[in-house]
């Protein structure tokens, strides 16, 4: 008799089957980490690099050791990794040697893009500090490689090992085993001993242009499926600094935030995201600071503000500006893709204000936005460093406040007084006797004439540059400021023109539109004589029997100047 209470077919089992196997969820990878460069030809921005070690490994001229460094977000750590597959990759028939375009389907380089392989070994020099660590690394690296043709070692952030460790690790560095490399990387590469600095291959990884990031960040979006307006990648991609990694991670969250606005990434909603002073708002407030309007400052500043910009952001953002303009004023290129209405107010703010005004503008900001960065009170300490703007841009440059003290001019006679407040200055002596009425310039470009022949070019040049007539009614001078127009150039200009012709000057400005500068009347004559010359019979029908041939400028030039010589 059974002991069991139940036939054996019958005996109640405990297997109640397979579980439900757990719905698979796809983990979201980061921007940062989804698109980490796979190939030397994604890493943007580090040409110089990948064609050197393409050249040595063409030739086999391969270092033991090599040391990236560069700012954070460079690839760096992308660049060691590729650089393992590079040295590794055997194709995808297994019969490849070394390559600066690594497969990415062999054994090899899928281990080392999974970080699974045996013989590429990574490790973070910031929790593997001691000396210990290192004789760890040593030791294992006197065997050869398991199953690839390298074995490498990754050290990341390598300036944080202790000294001890540096000088353990020296002369494996200098003579490793066979078939064995270091890559070392860092950001701080003045903290790495200048013996372990000898001992590698060394390249710096540059910041990204921004350009070039907001390329590639049009692409990530793209392949995201995205939709993003230019400006706001291009806001992304300076807010990145040079970096990929803190770009992407920008990007990241900027379509987190789009999502809940319709699924496009706009440039306001950027600006709002990273607290960025809108650009407009930033040349508004630069055309109140040159006008020196205060009270319009003040309020623009505080409607940025109660936005949530911090005011250092505004001081930067200014800063950018005078530089840009600075740089206009140059003649240097303008940045790629930028705004119609910012490239047109940095070309009127270059043509307008001297490098003398520009460098006073950079160095009152300068101090401003050191001030407000210590400050208890930022925002009062911001409108103060603004309001001391708008009170030194009235005032004459150090040369002209010398001119101005060596010849007795009073310093008030540097900017306009209000009408009420005008009195007669105290008569000054002239190095020149005062002309009749008659024998005064009667246009800006005789104002420019008798300027030149006084020996004074350079106040000559600005005037034919900047200065914009609304009328002229003996020593009654009014010049245009409907675009800016410096105070130090109206105030040089009625002191010199004083001097000149031994009368006393009267300079000022209206908003009203004046007539051309000269330099604008001399362009315009120019074409019009270069259209002239284009339609004459013999000219025209030459250009139609040959479409590529052109009139040399020089010799529109040439022919100007004959020209005027005979009419004069």
């Amino acid at each position: 008799m059974s002991d069991s209470l139940y036939p054996a077919d019958e005996t109640p089992g405990f297997d109640l089957g397979e579980p439900p196997a757990p719905a698979k969820s796809d983990a979201y990878r980061v921007l940062a980490r989804k698109y980490r460069p796979q190939t030397f030809a994604e890493l943007i921005g580090q040409d110089a690099m990948v064609t050197t070690l393409g050249n040595a490994i063409r030739r086999g001229r391969l270092a033991h050791a090599f040391l990236l460094t560069g700012v954070r977000g460079v690839g760096k750590t992308s660049t060691a990794r590729l650089l393992a597959k590079a040295l590794n990759c055997i194709g995808p028939d297994g019969q490849g040697g070394p390559t600066i375009n690594p497969c990415g389907v062999c054994e090899p380089c899928v281990g080392i893009a999974e970080g699974r392989h045996i013989d590429v070994i990574e490790m973070d020099a910031a929790s593997h500090t001691g000396v210990d660590d290192m004789r760890a690394v040593i030791d294992a690296s006197r065997m050869t490689a398991f199953v690839a043709r390298y074995k490498i070692y990754i050290i990341d952030e390598v300036h944080m090992l202790s000294k001890n460790a540096f000088n353990a690790l020296l002369k494996t560095l200098e003579e490793p085993a066979e078939g064995v490399k270091f890559v070392l990387a860092t950001t701080e590469v003045n903290k790495v001993p200048v013996t372990v600095l000898s001992r590698c291959q060394r390249f710096d990884l540059r910041r990204i242009p921004a350009d070039l990031l907001a390329e590639h960040f049009a692409r990530v979006v793209a392949a995201e499926g995205v939709e993003a307006e230019p400006e706001a990648l291009g806001l992304i991609a300076r807010a990145a600094e040079g970096s990929a990694r803190d770009g992407l991670s920008i990007l990241d969250q900027a379509i987190a935030h789009a999502d809940m606005d319709g699924g496009a990434v706009s440039a306001g909603a950027v600006r709002d995201m990273l607290g960025l002073s809108d650009r407009g708002a930033i040349r508004d407030l630069m055309m109140l600071l040159l006008a020196g309007d205060g009270i319009g400052a003040l309020a623009a500043l505080r409607r940025q503000y109660d936005l949530g910009v911090d005011p250092l952001g505004v001081l930067r953002g200014l800063l950018e500006t005078v530089h840009a303009t600075t740089l206009v004023k140059l003649g240097a290129q303008q940045e790629a893709g930028q705004a119609t209405e910012e490239r047109e107010a940095l070309l009127d703010w270059a043509s307008s204000l001297s490098f003398a005004a520009l460098h006073r503008l950079w160095q009152l900001l300068l101090k401003g936005h050191d001030e407000v960065a210590r400050a208890a009170m930022p925002i009062e300490a911001c409108e103060m460093a603004l309001l001391r703007l708008v009170h030194a841009s009235t005032l004459p440059d150090p040369g002209e406040l010398a001119r101005m003290i060596s010849t007795g001019v009073p310093l008030n006679a540097a900017a306009p007084a209000p009408a009420a407040a005008a009195a007669p200055a105290a008569p000054v002596a002239s190095a020149a006797a005062a002309l009749e009425e008659a024998d005064l310039p009667r246009s800006i470009s005789q104002i420019v004439a008798l300027l030149e022949g006084s020996g004074e070019l350079a106040l000559a040049s600005r005037v034919v540059h900047h200065a914009s007539i609304v009328s002229l009614d003996g020593s009654d001078l009014v010049l245009s400021s409907a675009r800016p127009i410096s105070p130090d150039l109206v105030a040089e200009l009625a002191i010199t023109l004083k001097r000149v012709t031994g009368r006393a000057w009267k300079v000022t400005t209206a908003p009203t539109p004046g007539a051309p500068t000269v330099r604008e009347a001399e362009a315009a004559q120019r074409e019009a004589f270069k259209a002239e010359i284009l339609a004459t019979p013999v000219i025209a029908a030459a250009l139609e029997a040959f479409p590529d041939a052109e009139v040399p400028e020089s010799e529109i030039d040439r022919l100007l100047a004959a020209k005027r010589s005979m009419t004069a």
